[in-house]
């Protein structure tokens, strides 16, 4: 049975993203994505502000994923945004989601620089106060200075965000294990039994269409954001395939589809009227002396941008500059270059990143220059393209009143520098935001969105297949911007003097460590030395029984000197003192030996107050330095091996985590930060420039969405949900099982099948016959259903008693029907032939016999038609036509032929009797 339960993105939701969603395939949980929300959300700047929600409106769904996250048994990831990735690391260093996590390669290195990317944008903004921090309080009304000094328990933290650190990130990507496309791969352990192959969804680099087989439950897919078309950086999806008769095979009549309708409702327009007009806006804005802001992501969709962007520039030969403000721009692209094996469309290493207009020239210097000769050595080289971690570094390089394109991160608006430039670029007249997505519910991007898309007419809205112009914003909004600012002042001053405070106080500290060190190495018992040789037991006893009296020595207060050498104590650790006085420090000097600190006056013969003991002629005992087999023990030896042992145990993945981790400690040694502290302040934003909208999501619309055949319909909005429900229903060959849960409803498949577990005896067995087909083997089964004691498996029998049916002569009323000599009707035994006749397979086969056939089009095969060769001496000539699935017919005089082609035709399936 099987149970789906979306825990985010679900149908008819006001927010589709992100992604997270658990299938329950009998007994085996599986997490399909699991994306991340927006940690900043805020109410439309354009619309009066509503009510502020009491909880954060990701608190449903981070608990639904920390409550179901130790259950998880496999874990399967499609996307490397973070609508499908990001909330990963945070559950898999906090809320015990260690189950083993599959995705492609490129995934796995996307997903790790868009968390990456966003968590240090966030942080560095923000004090998460997941971490202990020490920050000078402030008075300064317009600033709130955020203050924690405690981490807090694991899986919590003060805001409610979960924002892994970097270490954290870095373990979870490195934990994830890598396919490629059409690889199966047969699990084990709990979920033994189970197949998962990843296909190419499109979308973007390593986007997976994930088919998880099941022999209890049949085939699953699960296909979300795919796209059908073919770009310049990517192939579109294996799903849709024209020279494949539509759906490509291995995914075709799958038991179970689930798939989204985010975008049913909308009609796409044409790729080359959105390039045209992008590249139109851009170079009309650069030429007019102005510049442009074009919100992007960090790792997925920004590789399109920069394709075109790129083949532009080497075209018009422009001299602008193209600014990324990304921190971790130049590793993803390392990556990808790393990754051209997963690239499609139409990209090549002579078109993109070097001069792509002359591809001559580019393989002449390629032949020059054997070093590079690796693939991706010239591909993906942008050459225009220029890389700042933050606006202050642009605004070092270039001036304000510069023309040129900038590319910022993220593209929600929410944070970090694409944030910080929209409150820059939007009171400049002429300057154009140029946005390529919608963005997510309650972000500033879809804000903007929403309000270009409002003063669009309705025939020229996004939905409706057209481009629609750009609108000039008008008016005034607040923003919300937090930032990081080093201190000054009396805050620098007072931060200083905690700082040194706390050096004070942790240097007094390790002092006072110190000092109760050597209190405790002092008072160790000295008589557990190593030495063996007689002269230093008879030094010990020397030194035991009195040594220099000019040696002082510590009483029990501590104070005085600090204690000495051996000669200084007594074996069993004591003071001697004057028996007589009790006040002196003089040491003694007798010929036996005493016991303990005697405070109160003693002789040998008598002691007032608490009795004592005495022991006559002090020994020192020798250590044996051999065990009881006579083997002497080396401790440094079992020490060094024992480390190595633990060496060689360590896992390559802990060391090089090891490696990192120390070298970050390194450089945060090195390089010490500028004392700071995180302020929030209100900008009001006098809007003066243009704002444009054009699709580069790279999706299906919804012409594409309704040609798949969906059953489970999850991330779509209401509208677009009964669209294609209804879309679907006017299909007669469609199921009439079509679902569209909502959050945390789960939705149970298959509860009406009931499946048997039962056993089949030996003599049934070996009465079978058995036909191979592929890698199977076949037989018809009759047989008889009993239970045995001794099982709980029922087990099937041959039958040993098969009903004769009645011999119609016996019968009184069939005497006068029968006829003279007939024989009595006995039911003729059936077969059935499982499998598919391929032509081109029978044309091989029959090659290999000696029968020569060809193929004249329209599903037609005909055999023995040449006039050299063995087929002629078969004489005749046989066609072999395939009528519809499942049907064939042989046409052709009775020959030779005619009774091989038959016969290999036969060979081509499972003959199974009845």
């Amino acid at each position: 049975m099987i149970t789906f339960t979306p825990l985010s993105g679900a149908a008819r939701a006001s927010k589709t993203t992100p992604l997270c969603y658990l299938l329950q395939i009998d007994d085996v949980r599986i997490l399909i994505d699991c994306g991340s929300p927006d940690w900043n959300p805020e109410p439309s700047p354009f619309e009066p502000s509503e009510e502020t929600q009491e909880q954060a409106p990701w608190t449903e769904y981070c608990d639904a994923v920390q409550k179901v996250a130790p259950t998880v048994d496999l874990i399967l990831l499609s996307h490397g945004d973070l609508a499908h990735c990001g909330l990963y690391p945070w559950a898999h260093a906090r809320w015990g989601l260690k189950a083993p996590a599959y995705t492609t390669l490129p995934v796995q290195a996307m997903g790790r620089i868009a968390v990456t990317e966003d968590v240090e944008g966030i942080r560095d903004e923000e004090d998460i106060g997941d971490e202990p921090t020490e920050k000078p309080d402030g008075n300064d009304t317009q600033e709130q200075v955020e203050v924690s000094r405690e981490t807090p328990p694991p899986g919590k933290n003060p805001k409610g965000k979960c924002i892994p650190t970097v270490i954290e990130v870095q373990d979870a990507f490195d934990s994830m294990n890598t396919l490629r496309y059409s690889q199966p791969t047969h699990l084990q352990g709990k979920c033994q039994g189970l197949t998962i192959t990843p296909f190419n969804a499109g979308h973007t680099l390593g986007g997976t269409i994930w088919k998880v087989r099941s022999p209890s439950s049949g085939t699953i897919i699960y296909a979300v954001n795919v796209n059908h078309m073919r770009e310049r950086h990517l192939d579109g999806t294996v799903l849709i395939r024209q020279a494949a008769g539509g759906i490509f095979e291995p995914l075709a009549r799958p038991d179970l589809l689930i798939t989204d309708a985010d975008r049913a409702s909308v009609i796409t327009s044409r790729r080359k009227d959105r390039d045209a007009a992008l590249i139109d806006t851009i170079t009309s804005t650069l030429s007019s002396r102005s510049s442009l802001l074009l919100p992007c992501d960090s790792s997925t969709r920004i590789l399109e941008l920069l394709v075109l962007l790129d083949q532009h520039w080497n075209f018009s030969r422009l001299r602008y500059p193209i600014c990324l403000l990304s921190r971790t721009s130049r590793e993803m692209l390392t990556f990808v270059r790393s990754m051209m094996e997963w690239l499609g469309g139409t990209i090549s290493k002579e078109d993109v990143g070097e001069e792509g207009t002359n591809s001559r020239q580019n393989k002449r210097r390629r032949d020059e220059d054997a070093d590079d000769d690796a693939l991706g050595a010239f591909a993906l080289r942008f050459k225009h393209l220029e890389f700042f971690p933050n606006p202050q570094a642009l605004l070092q390089t270039y001036s304000s009143k510069d023309p040129k394109l900038i590319l910022a991160v993220p593209a929600s608006l929410s944070h970090g520098p694409s944030r910080h430039m929209f409150s820059d670029f939007a009171a400049v007249s002429d300057n154009v935001i140029l946005l390529t997505g919608r963005g997510e519910e309650g972000t500033l991007a879809r804000a903007l969105f929403d309000k270009w898309n409002s003063s669009q007419r309705p025939e020229d809205r996004w939905d409706s297949g057209k481009i629609g112009r750009n609108v000039m914003l008008e008016g005034t909004i607040k923003l919300t911007m937090n930032r990081k600012v080093p201190l000054s002042g009396l805050e620098l001053e007072l931060y200083q003097q905690k700082e040194r405070a706390a050096r004070e106080k942790e240097a007094a500290h390790q002092a006072q460590l110190a000092r109760n060190q050597r209190m405790l190495e002092a008072d160790e018992d000295d008589s557990d030395s190593d030495s063996d040789s007689e002269s230093d037991d008879e030094a010990e006893v020397r030194d035991a029984l009195g040594g220099d009296s000019t040696d002082t020595m510590r009483d029990d207060a501590g104070e005085g000197g600090e204690r000495g050498k051996k000669s200084e104590r007594g074996v069993d650790n004591t003071d001697w003192y004057d028996g007589d006085e009790g006040l002196t420090k003089q040491l003694l000097s007798f010929d036996i030996y005493l016991k303990g600190n005697v405070s109160k006056s003693t002789s040998f013969f008598k002691s007032t107050g608490q009795s004592q003991r005495f022991r006559m002629f002090p020994y020192v005992e020798k250590k044996r330095k051999v065990d009881d087999y006579g083997e002497t023990i080396d401790v440094g030896m079992w020490l060094r091996k024992g480390k190595a042992l633990e060496e060689e145990a360590e896992s390559e993945e802990m060391k090089d985590y090891k490696r990192r981790a120390l070298a970050e400690e390194d450089v945060k040694k090195a390089i010490k930060e500028t004392p700071s502290k995180y302020i929030t302040n209100e900008v009001e934003i006098q809007l003066a420039c243009r704002l444009l909208f054009i699709d580069m999501e790279g999706l299906n619309d919804g012409r594409a969405v309704k040609t798949i055949v969906p059953q489970i319909i999850v991330h779509a909005p209401s509208d677009a949900t009964d669209a294609l429900i209804e879309s679907c229903r006017n299909i007669r060959s469609m199921t009439k099982g079509i679902f569209a849960p909502q959050v945390g409803e789960s939705i149970q498949i298959g509860q009406q099948t009931n499946s048997f577990s039962i056993n089949i005896t030996d003599e049934l067995l070996a009465a079978l016959k058995i036909s191979r087909f592929e890698d199977n083997e076949i037989a018809y089964v009759r047989g008889r259903v009993s239970a045995h004691a001794t099982s709980t498996i029922p087990s099937l029998e041959p039958v040993s008693s098969i009903p004769v049916q009645a011999d119609p002569a016996s019968h009184p009323q069939a005497q006068g029907q029968r006829m003279l000599g007939s024989r009595p009707q006995v039911p003729v035994p059936q077969s059935t032939m499982i499998g598919e006749l391929k032509l081109t397979a029978l044309k091989s086969r029959l090659a290999s016999v000696g029968v020569q056939a060809e193929l004249i089009g329209e599903g037609v095969l005909i055999c023995g038609t040449s006039g050299k060769g063995s087929s002629d001496a078969l004489g005749g000539s046989v066609a072999v036509r395939k009528l519809a699935k499942g049907k064939i017919e042989l046409e052709g005089s009775v020959s030779e032929v005619y009774y091989i082609v038959r016969r290999e035709i036969y060979n081509l399936h499972a003959l199974v009797a009845a």
